[in-house]
């Protein structure tokens, strides 16, 4: 997948303020120009400047990254860094915005290549640029080969969010190996008081918001495993120290990339802040023959003066409208219920059937089938890898299970893990090449699983075919697709040794073109990213699937932190959560059936219980609940977000709240986790409201407002605030304020 084809955004050149000013196009409601006298370049959008110029050495220089300049603001053009000492030379202090390795840079490059007579130093110098209309295409080239760099720039422009990316290309008439390529280089203006935020975690705990001091040396973030991971996910964020939640400098971005990544973040010997992001140079080596080219991912990055709260609703809105399917209007997440808790392996029509009368009957608009269904799978040890519907279980196949779902108003879902195999299989035993693997070495299995190669063409070309026909022959809406582990082993035997390397990007990029070609074939097929939890969520993936697992982790209280971590790189219109049984059986924790519902309303509303097991009384609140939702959901969905409280650092209390685009509805969700306050009545102070406007107050679960109006101006709800009336341990409310005309 062509990363100067993945994205598309406006291009804003603003005019310097200089008569000598060239425009470069004319898109609506845009110029695009350079500075010919000075060289610079500036690309406007959403309340942002980002500029960049070429030095009289002709190499490309950060300049400005911010706040909107005004449009007769000139920046002063490029000039070479000079060095400090003979032991700090200048390509080390230089902000480029595409490094090369050579020259006695010793910084993160974007790009190191090695040349067949071991030459291993590249000199990129500016050698053009093109408008595309939607972006803009700076051309480098080597000093001395022709090696050749296409950079594109493409700034949304309602968000100022920036999508970069760059192509190698080939033309020395000889091989070149690139052994490091990134997607950009960002540099930040010169402070001493940065702060450096990302997302850690691991199984049943994702992100985790993590943050610490950036400092003289080197910050590495990466993912060896084959798979965006659990342990770190792509995204980064910097503030300085005195940034809050509604105040101040926000630098972020994210990389669309769903294999092994890295992202470097360093200081400098003087001080300076840069970051690189792309391929995870880790057993890294991809070889170019003559006229062959090599595209990065994409890291997409922006900047917000209005906090983190302000960073991740400009980035939750760019998502929104230009990176999930059917963007700019992403389709609101239904109501969907999965059997894996109440069944496991123990599929069979009859059982599956009266599940989904119960679902209906609470209002449940999908259905799916988890694991189970397909070729010997009676446990996770065979069957995986045989997508054919298992007779035993389904003597006259999915049919009429599919036509009692539909006839009950729901769509139809399956689970399915196309990229891995059992070993005890019909496909591997057929094709035990298929797998990723080193010739004579061990194929160390993890979930009684291998990883197939989507490298090869006939894998590829395999699985679209049987998924294919799968689909074509059943009316299945929804796939929730899953990855359940790391790789190892990560050879492929079939290609000479100089190309195995490639692996890593080939993988990645026929998974993308599988997810494509299925979409394709099914326009109304819709997708979930799944990776035992949230272990390949990044926007990448997210570009080809309407939603993620976030984790498996489904106690409430639990999905409280990761959902918060979650919503500052990500937007709740991809989110899924669910209401599972208690006690979890992650942790054994008890809470109430309000209290799982009000967690899992804030993003995509999904149902794993057992409704075997549930009473009259449960399906009467289930039922009020799921209606309420839907009553709220496209607020919650594709809202703006403003985390009140965050559930973090083991805060006894926590609060969110979504407002509409027209600021008409607006849904308040607040918890108390532990009754160690005695004052459990704190007052909330709201944002985002129309101040003008008024709110008529109404709770949709949960205990009423504590002493407060039932109708009030938005400025007196953000002044004043509510108090919500919560005693005891997990402990929630929710409310919904309507604008009244």
């Amino acid at each position: 997948m062509a990363a100067t084809n993945e994205t598309r955004r406006k291009v804003f050149l603003g005019l310097l303020g200089s008569a000598a000013g060239m425009a470069l196009g004319g898109g609506a409601g845009a110029r695009a120009m350079v500075d010919q006298a000075t060289r610079v370049f500036r690309l406007d959008g959403g309340g942002v400047t980002y500029a960049f110029g070429i030095n009289a050495g002709g190499q490309v220089q950060s300049l400005y990254w911010g706040a909107a300049l005004a449009a007769s603001d000139s920046l002063p053009a490029a000039v070479p860094v000079e060095a400090n000492s003979s032991n700090e030379m200048a390509p080390g202090l230089t902000p480029y915005e595409f490094a090369g390795f050579g020259g006695g840079l010793t910084t993160e490059p974007a790009l190191k290549v090695r040349f067949p007579d071991g030459v291993r130093d590249l000199d990129l110098r500016y050698a053009g640029h093109q408008d595309k209309g939607d972006s803009l295409v700076l051309q480098l080239q080597d000093a001395k080969r022709a090696v050749r760099v296409a950079l594109t720039y493409a700034m949304d422009e309602a968000t100022g969010i920036l999508a970069r990316s760059a192509v190698v290309e080939n033309r020395t008439g000889n091989w070149i190996q690139v052994d490091q390529m990134a997607a950009a280089c960002l540099n930040l203006p010169y402070s001493d008081d940065y702060r450096l935020y990302f997302l850690s975690g691991r199984w049943a705990g994702e992100f985790m918001l993590q943050t610490r001091a950036i400092t003289p040396g080197a910050f590495v973030l990466e993912s060896r495993k084959g798979v965006t991971s659990h342990q770190i996910n792509p995204w980064i964020a910097v503030s300085r120290a005195a940034t809050g939640e509604e105040s101040g400098p926000v630098w972020f971005g994210a990389l669309g990339w769903s294999g092994n990544w890295r992202i470097n973040v360093e200081m400098d010997a003087m001080g300076g802040v840069h970051a690189t992001a792309g391929y995870n140079p880790f057993d890294f080596s991809y070889r170019l023959k003559q006229g062959e080219s090599l595209a990065s991912p994409v890291f997409h990055a922006g900047f917000s003066n209005e906090g983190f709260g302000g960073a991740s609703r400009v980035f939750h809105r760019y998502q929104r409208e230009k990176v999930l399917p059917h963007a700019p209007r992403p389709r609101l997440r239904p109501v969907l219920y999965n059997s894996w808790e109440a069944t496991f392996f123990d599929v069979n029509e009859a059982g599956q059937v009266a599940l989904a009368e119960k679902a209906a009957s609470i209002g449940v608009e999908r259905f799916v089938v988890d694991d189970g269904w397909f070729g010997a799978r009676d446990s996770d040890k065979a069957g995986l890898g045989d997508w054919v519907v298992n007779l035993k279980k389904f003597p006259s196949g999915l049919g009429p299970l599919i036509k009692r779902v539909n006839g009950l108003g729901m769509q139809f879902g399956l689970w399915v893990e196309p990229e891995m195999v059992n070993p005890d299989s019909d496909l591997y035993r057929a094709h035990p090449d298929w797998v990723i693997n080193f010739p004579g070495r061990q194929r160390s299995e993890a979930r009684n699983q291998l990883v197939l190669n989507l490298a090869r063409k006939d894998v590829c070309e395999h699985l679209l075919k049987v998924l294919d026909a799968l689909l074509s022959s059943h009316n299945i809406e929804y796939l929730k697709w899953d990855h359940n582990r790391a790789w190892s082993e990560p050879g492929w035997p079939e290609v000479a040794p100089d190309d195995q390397q490639r692996l890593y990007v080939a993988y990645v990029d026929n998974l993308y073109k599988l997810l494509a070609g299925l979409r394709r074939r099914h326009p109304k097929l819709e997708i979930e990213s799944c990776a035992s939890g949230g272990g390949r969520v990044d926007l990448g993936i997210m570009k080809l699937t309407e939603q993620v697992w976030t984790s498996d982790n489904t106690d409430p209280y639990d999905r409280l932190v990761i959902q918060d971590g979650y919503s500052h790189a990500y937007a709740p219109a991809a989110m899924m959560a669910w209401v599972t049984d208690s006690p979890n059986f992650v942790n054994k924790r008890v809470t109430s059936l309000e209290y799982r519902f009000l967690s899992a309303m804030q993003g995509g509303l999904g149902i794993g219980a057992n409704l075997n097991h549930r009473q009259d009384e449960d399906f009467a609140k289930a039922r009020r609940l799921v209606e309420a939702y839907k009553q709220v959901r496209a607020t919650i969905q594709l809202g703006n977000l403003y985390r009140l409280v965050s559930p973090g650092n083991g805060s006894p209390r926590s609060a969110t709240l979504s407002v509409s685009h027209d600021r008409k509805q607006a849904v308040l969700f607040a918890f108390l986790h532990s009754s160690m306050l005695r004052s459990a009545q704190k007052t909330i102070q709201l944002r985002g409201l129309d101040a003008s406007a008024v709110y008529s107050l109404r709770p949709i679960a949960g205990s009423a407002a504590a002493g407060t109006v039932a109708k009030a101006s938005g400025a007196y709800w953000m002044g004043h605030g509510l108090k919500v009336a919560l005693e005891g341990d997990f402990q929630a409310a929710a409310f919904v304020l309507e604008a009244v005309s």
